[in-house]
């Protein structure tokens, strides 16, 4: 009957796992985990942190693989750099991204946070094995922080807290190199400290919260910070795919018996070790249900295989499955619904990868310039002036010439050459003439193409104007 009770008993939906009864923060001691999904997750966080602190430095024909310079407005991203003019491919980058994500979690619900999330990869990965490294598992821990301060206290909090530092360091430099480039951040390094004051105190005001993330607040980023975090209960359903402990076949949950007949016994698979609660590293008993503070990083689901696996009953109790598989008792994971997502998914990424890909290697900007009518010319010939801006979006110079597609015109430059030069990853603008033989003009106003063509005679852009003209007079 007690059993019964405490399974009844809905009173943790009244907080959240990392606040006492008090009010106050309850910290957290997650035990060590291992196992498959564990060694599987490493093995990922190995990779991405590869990527992560290798981006900024690897080239692609001379420039970084990833740059996101906000101050002069320019990012690169594996070696194609966008300049302001490329806007509106991020923002339609960002609402595909929006779409994607809302879909992905419907579909996946919180996979994203707990294998791919920066902040789960640096706080498990990272500083908490560092942790488990100085100051040992769970229960060494907790008996180290209740201990007084002595010469192994004082010893192990100073190493872990200055590696932790440290660590902090590295990633404020990283995230600086991804903003200013890797040859900037390293003049920065080599150079006087007195000359880059600003990037100094940047780096050490970044390192400042990075070290307090990481070292104090830690899981509460997940819990309490992160809009994502606080989305998902809006956006999961009965049949989004989540970390889930199967309460079918657990209750009533019930300690272990050596040659015991459970079923006969009235308990379910759950043997109430509670090796699920303990490895939880935001402290919530997976037990109770999807939770707000739950990441899906899969820990109680290694330590609930292990504990399956020790006394002899079917592994699977905690597992990748949705609410309606676990009521139906139909591990489909892949449902018609869950592929048509995947498929709008594709579809999604597609869209983002064709603008991507579509982008041309220059932008040209051509108008009329303001205030002027056209101007008649000898010979019966008409002109409109015109002011061009072309923007080279790519790493070397281009000869450029401005030319009509269609029509027949003369284009003067004024001030320089009929072809110029566009400096790589800069500007050129001018102005220049267009002009026509009234003769072949039928029109007061004629829409016109204009293209900007390079040396070798390939159109990289194309301008679509107006060309004005007087009214020609009909003859009686």
């Amino acid at each position: 009957m007690k059993e019964k009770e405490e399974y009844m008993d809905q009173s943790f939906r009244d907080s959240i796992g990392t606040i006492n009864e008090e009010g106050s923060r309850k910290w957290i001691y997650p035990k060590k985990p291992s196992g498959k999904h564990y060694n599987l997750r490493t093995w990922v966080s190995i990779l991405l942190l590869t990527l992560l602190f290798s981006g900024p430095f690897i080239r692609v024909g001379g420039k970084p693989l990833l740059l996101f310079n906000i101050l002069e407005r320019k990012f690169i991203l594996f070696g194609q750099v966008f300049w302001p003019q490329d806007f509106y491919i991020f923002v339609l980058v960002m609402l595909a991204g929006i779409l994607f994500v809302v879909l992905f979690t419907v579909v996946f619900g919180r996979l994203f946070c707990g294998w791919v999330c920066p902040q789960t990869i640096f706080m498990e990965m990272v500083f908490r094995k560092i942790e488990y490294w100085i100051e040992g598992d769970f229960r060494q821990q907790k008996k180290l922080n209740d201990s007084p301060w002595n010469s192994e206290k004082i010893r192990k909090k100073g190493i872990k807290h200055a590696i932790f530092f440290f660590i902090s360091f590295l990633i404020s430099n990283t995230f600086l190199a991804y903003l200013i480039g890797s040859d900037e951040l390293m003049k920065i390094i080599t150079d006087n400290p007195l000359d880059h004051i600003g990037s100094l105190v940047s780096i050490l005001i970044f390192t400042g919260v990075f070290y307090w993330v990481f070292s104090w607040f830690r899981e509460q980023v997940c819990i309490v910070a992160c809009p994502y975090g606080r989305l998902q209960g809006v956006m999961l359903d009965r049949n989004s795919i989540i970390v889930a402990y199967d309460y079918i076949r657990g209750e009533m949950r019930g300690k272990f018996k050596k040659n015991e007949n459970r079923e006969e016994a009235s308990k379910g698979d759950c043997i109430d070790c509670n090796q699920c609660v303990h490895v939880c590293p935001t402290g919530i008993d997976i037990r109770n249900g999807t939770q707000l503070e739950c990441v899906n990083c899969t820990a109680c689901i290694d330590a609930c295989d292990h504990m399956m696996e020790n006394v002899g009953l079917p592994k699977g109790l905690i597992r990748y499955d949705s609410e309606e598989g676990i009521v139906s008792q139909n591990r489909n994971i892949f449902s018609a619904r869950t592929i048509a997502y995947m498929v709008v998914l594709v579809l999604i990424m597609g869209v983002m990868t064709f603008f991507l890909l579509s982008r041309t290697d220059v932008d040209a900007t051509i108008l009329k310039t303001y205030g002027q009518q056209y101007q008649k010319r000898e010979n019966n010939q008409v002109s409109n002036l015109y002011n061009f801006k072309i923007v080279n979006k790519t790493f070397e110079d281009i000869d450029a010439e401005i030319r009509m597609i269609d029509g027949e015109g003369e284009i003067q430059i004024i001030g320089q050459q009929q072809d110029f030069v566009i400096p790589s990853e800069a500007l050129a603008e001018g102005t220049f003439f267009l002009i026509r033989d009234m003769a072949k003009i039928d029109d007061r106003e004629t829409d016109l193409k204009l293209g900007i063509f390079n040396k070798e005679g390939l159109l990289l852009d194309e301008v679509k104007t107006s060309f004005l003209a007087p009214v020609k007079r009909k003859k009686k």
